[in-house]
């Protein structure tokens, strides 16, 4: 699986390397997460200046799209050039957006049946998407998939991975960033709280 992350100047850190590092484990099976961006370099909040790997078109080709926040994203998503440039299909690619990264997918217009989780901080932008306000730190509906909080990053690698492969793939990533001693709570909270949002079994991703 090919995986584009979306990442724009202003990107949160923790957004843009939480899941291609979870994602990444799964190399040897051929799924490889690439910063995904317009420019050549994108610069975070906090002034950390990374290089893109795959420009945005990239996303249409991906299997998978993960559009992460950014304290931007209000005029990143008023970008009308900008938004002619990503290309993607719901039918095929499995999307998730991650806290404000949902205003741009809003924009997009693949928001149908998605709600987000609202916060102080996030109010503004959830009002401005028209989504509808969610407590749960993750939310999917079909292949669109949004997550909200500090490290709810770990719920769409997740909710990617045991999309797109397998149980034992997800709990094997996951433990692989889960604090010393917590491995199983981590890994179980993440399964238990995408689980409700996955197909039935025998049902294709």
């Amino acid at each position: 699986m090919q995986i584009a992350i979306l990442t724009f100047d202003g990107f949160n850190e923790l957004d843009a390397f939480t899941v291609p590092a979870i994602l990444n484990q799964l190399h040897a099976r051929n799924w490889a997460a690439h910063v995904t961006a317009p420019a050549t370099r994108v610069t975070s909040m906090n002034g950390i200046v990374v290089e893109r790997q795959r420009p945005i078109d990239f996303a249409a080709e991906a299997d998978a799209v993960i559009i992460n926040g950014s304290n931007r994203m209000h005029d990143i998503a008023a970008d009308r050039a900008l938004l002619g440039q990503i290309r993607l299909d719901p039918a095929r690619q499995l999307i998730g957006a991650q806290g404000s990264g949902a205003l741009l997918l809003a924009r997009l217009g693949f928001t149908q049946g998605v709600s987000v989780y609202a916060d102080g901080t996030g109010a503004p932008w959830i009002a401005e998407s028209g989504l509808p306000a969610s407590d749960n730190p993750f939310h999917a509906a079909g292949h669109i998939a949004t997550a909200g909080g500090g490290s709810a990053a770990l719920y769409l690698a997740a909710w990617l991975i045991l999309r797109g492969g397998a149980r034992a793939d997800a709990e094997a990533a996951i433990s692989h960033v889960a604090p010393a001693g917590e491995t199983d709570g981590w890994v179980d909270r993440a399964i238990a709280t995408v689980g409700p949002f996955l197909p039935p079994p025998g049902v294709g991703a």
